[in-house]
């Protein structure tokens, strides 16, 4: 029977999978600091047959540029730690959830696919968080090689939902926009203002569909890596307007086009994603953005 931890259980994905997969045990940073090699000692003793670990040092770009070294630093410890101890108490599946940062900043054909993804530099904007998700990757293909383990991570592009933080500076771009439309009806606002020109491209997913790939992956015992990411690649003035068109309110969008933008494009292929999920259907971006709108008025946390 099967046994599963997930690491950052009260986050965004952690969050969805809960709604999917309720008889797993949710930790956070509550409930043991990962940073701790005592006490990832003794949480890795405890049985687990699967560790999905969630759990990371995020934030925007701002934070990024601000705590490089408290980015790098609890990142590298956090994943050092837990392959450590899940190894030597024998958990037979761990799976560890990157991010398309880890990707080269620039490359030369997109979208780019998992063979490339140490064939240059990451973004400068995010490096030290990005250095320490490629560094996770080369860890798990490591123990793969050396102890022959079914350990494996997946590399979402951006995500977005309704258990993001509400937080400016934390937020992921789409929930941030999301809550600056909801203040500005609020408030009678006329306009929003976003950070950048509005020029880069990303795609955007819906959390939830990341927790049902990671949920199939454990109960179909996938362990191989790929990214998770949809088709839709669009510039971020774009999914600004979609948002705004979505939520039904009339602003105006202003780009502080002083602000960086970060990456330009970092669009990933699915193709070996959708080889093993063939029938997986993405959430479309103005689905999730209405859900995430409803949601968040109907709390009243905004």
């Amino acid at each position: 029977m099967s046994k599963v931890l997930i690491t950052g259980g009260s986050g965004l994905v952690g969050s969805h999978l809960k709604q999917i997969l309720p008889d797993a045990t949710y930790i956070s940073s509550k409930d043991y600091d990962l940073t701790s090699e005592a006490q990832v000692k003794d949480l890795c003793s405890q049985n687990w047959t699967h560790i999905i670990h969630l759990a990371a040092r995020v934030g925007g770009i701002l934070e990024n540029i601000s705590f490089p070294a408290e980015f790098i630093e609890q990142n590298l410890l956090m994943n050092t730690l837990l392959l450590k101890y899940s190894r030597l108490n024998n958990v037979e599946n761990f799976t560890a959830i990157l991010s398309t940062c880890i990707y080269p900043q620039e490359y030369f054909e997109y979208p780019m696919d998992e063979s490339v993804i140490h064939s240059g530099s990451p973004e400068i904007t995010n490096f030290a968080y990005a250095i320490a998700k490629r560094s996770l990757a080369v860890q798990i293909d490591a123990y793969r090689k050396q102890y022959n383990l079914k350990y494996n991570y997946l590399i979402p592009c951006n995500l977005y939902g309704e258990f993001d933080r509400i937080d400016d500076k934390k937020s992921h771009y789409v929930t941030a926009l999301i809550n600056k439309i909801i203040k500005a009806e609020a408030s009678g606002e006329r306009k929003i203002n976003l950070l950048g020109t509005g020029s880069p491209l990303r795609q955007f997913m819906y959390a939830g569909d990341l927790a049902f790939v990671i949920k199939y992956c454990i109960d179909n015992n996938i362990s191989e890596s790929f990214n998770v990411a949809n088709n839709e690649n669009l510039t971020i003035k774009e999914i600004a307007e979609i948002a705004v068109k979505t939520c039904g309110v009339d602003v105006k969008i202003d780009f502080d086009n002083t602000s960086p933008d970060g990456q330009y494009r970092k669009d990933v292929s699915n193709k070996k994603m959708l080889d093993i999920l063939p029938e997986f259907e993405f959430t479309p971006l103005n689905v999730g953005i209405r859900k995430v709108f409803n949601l968040y008025k109907d709390r009243n946390n905004i």
